[in-house]
This record gives structure tokens, C-alpha cells and sequence, in this order.
């Protein structure tokens, strides 16, 4: 099927079953950083960020923006964490609001990595990773403090990092976690080969860079319950360095190694390649939609007929919208009306106003 005719149905609008989740459309509000948690705490302004596009959503699925499970996996300034007890109040009272519209809200669960430096952690130490090899610094002069490469006699304790983020998730009232194995984070960086350069049991063989991931799902999944768990994958990217010499292969070994753990979803990122290579770069991740046996999420700058076609010929189950939904609280309205959207301000993605770029896109009405 090579798309759909405007007056049929709009499948992106259809409603979907994901596990024991009844959703109205298949139009996802993409996990986005905003750095406006004051010292790592969720602010009450986010009540209305969040509850404002889940109103818009009208019965769909909410990812929150990337959430840190420890104090050793920030790396950027007011990112909110759930690893302490007023981190869950924090959080209760958003999730109560984007419940209250009756949006799903899932919280994505993070631990930067080696994107990360002294400033960020405790007692200034250094940031933890595979390995000790550092990022290339971006300025002339620009002081890059290497990775501590973790022992493996520590892993396990990253792995319980986010079993107990995932527990204080479901505390805080959240409808399940999706753990962030994408964007050149931790996990990516045990899973990919030209950043992994371990000798143990998690690195080398392909199986054994993803073990601490699978590791990391099964905890989860075990603490939570399976069909509250989501993972986020971005083989095909090169974020912060993190590079694979074969990314459809890993991304293939991991869509068929997650079978086992029964989880509810796999979002995978699509590379980002030029325009007039648009239809392979759709077409990239259908080997991994293929193999793995949950409900499959694809995220990679979609906007309204991509995401129509996308659904309409099988290539995914729902689609994953971050700048189109910051900017356009009522996305799926639109989509439905097929009217003009919002443009987004990308200046203001990352500032610690609690208004301006944050909670002042109109809605249509």
C-alpha cells in the first residue's frame, strides 16, 4: 500500500490497544528534555506542560522528558530525576493531572553516561561509562574530564539504579517507564561497538555489549511488571560519538533478544539522512518492527502524511512526534482537521523559562 487517499479514515488517528492501555489515536508525545526541573526536581509548572498535551491528546500516550535514576546520571542542567522520595511527590501530582485528562503516561528512565562531567556529579568525580575513553571536546581549549570506566563488579549496581527508578515510577503513578537505551547514553554506550572497547563480559561479542542493557530490562520488567516496560533504541545514530560498525545488525539482535522479556513496546529512532533518501530511511527500521513481537514505536521527524503513510502500510504501530507536539499541544486536532500548526521556537527548547517555549503554544480554539 503505498499511502492512503485524504478522505479515507486517517489511520494515524485510529485507536490502538497497547498491552492493557486503551489508546485513542496512535500519535505519541516524544520523551523531550526541557531543562525546567530546578535542581532536578519536577516543578509545578510542568503540571500544566504536561496536562496542557495531554488534554490535546485526548486519550493517547505520554513519554515524559528523559528522568535521571541516580545522582550519577545527570549531565545537563534541571533535568528532573526519581530517584528520591521528593522526586515522587514531585512527580505524583503531574501524573494526577495528565490522568486527569485522560492521557497514558509513561516516565523514561535515564543515566547519561559519559555526557556528563564533574560539575554534575557527586563530590565532583568523574562521569562513568563502558569505557574511559572521552568525548572530543567541541572548542579549541575546551577541557573534556575522561569516564571512569565502571568494574564490572559495579554494574549490577547501575542495573538496581533502575529497577528502584522504575519502582518509585509506578509509585508516583505512572502507567509504566521506558528505559532510554538510545541518543548516545550509558546503555548505548556498552552497545556500541566504536565506544565499547571493554574485555569482560560486557564488551567485545555483540551479545555481550548488549548484555548489560537486557540485564537492565529484565530487572525492570521483573520489578514492574513487563507489560509496563518500553525501551528506546537509536542504532542507526551516531549521538555523542556513539557509533556501531553494523547498526542493523545490533538493532536486529535486540528487537528478537527482547522477545524474551515479553516487554510491551520497542521505540526505535530512524537515522537521519537527506530528503531524497526519505523512503529508505523510512523503510530502515521494518527488519526490527518485524522481529520484535510487542507494539513497535518509530520516532525520526515525522509530521502528518509520513506518519499517515507510516501506519497505513505496517511499517509501525504508533508514531512518535517531539517538536510538532512541544509546539502544537493539541497534535492530534490538528492532524484530524489537517490545519496549519504552530511553529516551534527552537531557542527556547532548552531555557529555564516556565512560560515562554514551554507552556505558551496556543491551541487552536
Amino acid at each position: 500500500m503505498s499511502g492512503v487517499i485524504e478522505s479515507d479514515p486517517i489511520p494515524l488517528l485510529a485507536p490502538y490497544q497497547l498491552g492493557k492501555f486503551k489508546l485513542a489515536h496512535r500519535v505519541v508525545l516524544a520523551p523531550l528534555t526541557r531543562n525546567r526541573s530546578y535542581g532536578n526536581v519536577p516543578q509545578p509548572h510542568a503540571i500544566l506542560y504536561y496536562s496542557q498535551r495531554a488534554a490535546g491528546s485526548n486519550g493517547g500516550l505520554l513519554i515524559t522528558e528523559a528522568t535521571g535514576v541516580s545522582d550519577t546520571a545527570q549531565g545537563y542542567p534541571d533535568t528532573p530525576g526519581i530517584w528520591t522520595k521528593e522526586h515522587v511527590e514531585a512527580w505524583k501530582a503531574i501524573v494526577d493531572a495528565v490522568h486527569a485528562k485522560g492521557a497514558t503516561f509513561f516516565c523514561q528512565i535515564w543515566h547519561v553516561g559519559r555526557v556528563s562531567d564533574p560539575s554534575f556529579q557527586p563530590n565532583g568525580q568523574a562521569p562513568i561509562s563502558s569505557t574511559d575513553k572521552p568525548l572530543t571536546p567541541s572548542n579549541d581549549g575546551e577541557k573534556i574530564t575522561p569516564p571512569r570506566r565502571l568494574r564490572t563488579d559495579e554494574i549490577p549496581q547501575i542495573v538496581n539504579d533502575f529497577r528502584l527508578a522504575a519502582r518509585n515510577a509506578i509509585e508516583a503513578g505512572f502507567d509504566g517507564v521506558e528505559i532510554h537505551g538510545a541518543n548516545g547514553y550509558i546503555l548505548d554506550q556498552f552497545m556500541k561497538d566504536q565506544v565499547n572497547d571493554r574485555t569482560d563480559e560486557y564488551g567485545g561479542s555483540l551479545e555481550n555489549r548488549c548484555r548489560f542493557v537486557l540485564e537492565i530490562v529484565e530487572a525492570v520488567a521483573n520489578e514492574i511488571g513487563a507489560d509496563r516496560v518500553g525501551l528506546r533504541l537509536s542504532p542507526f545514530a551516531d549521538y555523542a560519538e556513539c557509533v556501531d560498525s553494523n547498526p542493523k545488525e545490533l538493532g536486529l539482535y535486540m528487537a528478537n533478544a527482547l522477545n524474551k522479556y515479553g516487554i510491551l513496546y520497542l521505540h526505535m529512532v530512524e537515522p537521519r539522512i537527506t530528503n531524497h533518501e526519505k523512503d529508505e530511511c523510512l523503510h530502515s527500521l521494518v527488519p526490527m518492527r518485524k522481529a520484535f513481537n510487542g507494539t513497535f514505536l518509530a520516532a525520526g521527524g515525522y509530521d502528518r502524511h509520513d506518519g499517515i503513510n507510516a501506519i497505513a502500510e505496517n511499517r509501525t504501530d504508533l508514531v512518535v512526534y517531539g517538536r510538532l507536539f512541544l509546539a502544537n499541544p493539541d497534535l492530534p486536532k490538528r492532524f484530524a482537521l489537517n490545519v496549519p500548526l504552530n511553529k516551534y521556537n527552537r531557542a527556547t527548547f532548552y531555557t529555564s523559562d516556565p512560560v515562554i517555549g514551554y507552556t505558551d503554544y496556543p491551541f487552536l480554539e
